[in-house]
C-alpha cells in the first residue's frame, strides 16, 4: 500500500508542535501499525532526517506502552485492540492516516508521540500495598473466593495502564483507570483491610495530578483495549462515598 502519514512532530514539551506529512510506499497489509512506523523511521534515517519518537515495548498488547491517537481514536479504529496489535490491513491503499500523541494535560508531550504518563505511577503508588502475607504460594482454596468475585477482580486487573481512557475523555478523566486499579484489590479479601484508605488516597492523588471529572459518556470504556467495564467506576464511586463517611467520623487514613 501507499499511504500519506500526517504525524505530530514536537521536539520537547515546551516547543510548539505541528503535523507533518510523509509519503510511505510498499507498506504490507500484514505489517503491524508499529512496524509501519518502523518503516517510516528507516526512510527518514536514510534521508538524513530525525526519526519519529514513539513509545513501545512488548508489542504484544500487554505492557500498555504504545500510545498513539490514530485518526482521532486512541489506539485506532479496531475495538479491544492496542496500537501494536493493529494491522495495516484495516486501512486502504491511498489512505491518509493522522497520528498524534495522547491529548491530556496530565500527559505532557516528551517528544513527538511520546508522552509522560508518570501521573499514573503516582496514582498507583498512593494506593499502597496489601497487608496480607506475601510469602510462599498459599494452598489452593485456602481463602474462599467465589468465582463471580474472582472474575470481577480479574477483569479489573486486565487494565494495562495505557492511558487511552484519559486520551478519549473530553474531560481528561482517569476514573476508569483508577477504578480498575482499585477494584482488583478491593474486591478480594486480601485487599479489603486497606480498602477505605486506598480509595481515598487514589482519588485524592488523581485529582491532584490534574485529571478531570467523569461525566459518564463512556468514551473511556469504548476505546479501552481490555474493555474495562464502566461498572468499575460505579463501584469506585460507592467505595469512595462509604470511605468518606467513615473518614468523617473516624479517620481511616
Amino acid at each position: 500500500m501507499k499511504l500519506t502519514l500526517r504525524v505530530w512532530r514536537q521536539t520537547n514539551a515546551s516547543a510548539p508542535g505541528q503535523l507533518v506529512d510523509y509519503q510511505l510506499a510498499n507498506v504490507s497489509p500484514d505489517a503491524s501499525f508499529l512496524e509501519m512506523i518502523d518503516q517510516l523511521n528507516e526512510q527518514l534515517i536514510h534521508a538524513g532526517d530525525e526519526p519519529v519518537a514513539f513509545d513501545h515495548d512488548c508489542r504484544e498488547g500487554i505492557c500498555g506502552m504504545c500510545s498513539m491517537t490514530i485518526n482521532g481514536i486512541p489506539h485506532g479504529p479496531e475495538r479491544a485492540t492496542t496500537t501494536c496489535q493493529l494491522h495495516m490491513r484495516h486501512f486502504k491503499n491511498g489512505d491518509t492516516i493522522v497520528i498524534e500523541p495522547w491529548r491530556a494535560r496530565p500527559f505532557p508531550v516528551v517528544r513527538d508521540l511520546v508522552v509522560d504518563r508518570s501521573a499514573f505511577d503516582r496514582v498507583i503508588q498512593s494506593g499502597g500495598f496489601i497487608s496480607a502475607r506475601c510469602g510462599s504460594a498459599p494452598d489452593a482454596n485456602e481463602i474462599a473466593i467465589s468465582k463471580q468475585v474472582a472474575d470481577y477482580a480479574m477483569d479489573a486487573a486486565a487494565c494495562i495502564g495505557c492511558g487511552a481512557c484519559v486520551a478519549a475523555c473530553k474531560n481528561g478523566s482517569a476514573m476508569l483507570f483508577v477504578a480498575a486499579k482499585a477494584s482488583h484489590l478491593n474486591a478480594l479479601p486480601q485487599g479489603q483491610p486497606e480498602k477505605d484508605r486506598r480509595v481515598l488516597a487514589m482519588v485524592r492523588t488523581m485529582d491532584s495530578e490534574g485529571f478531570g471529572n467523569c461525566t459518564n459518556f463512556g468514551e473511556c470504556s469504548a476505546v479501552c483495549p481490555k474493555e474495562i467495564s464502566l461498572d468499575h467506576i460505579a463501584h469506585l464511586n460507592r467505595d469512595y462515598l462509604v470511605a468518606s463517611v467513615k473518614n468523617y467520623f473516624s479517620k481511616v487514613e
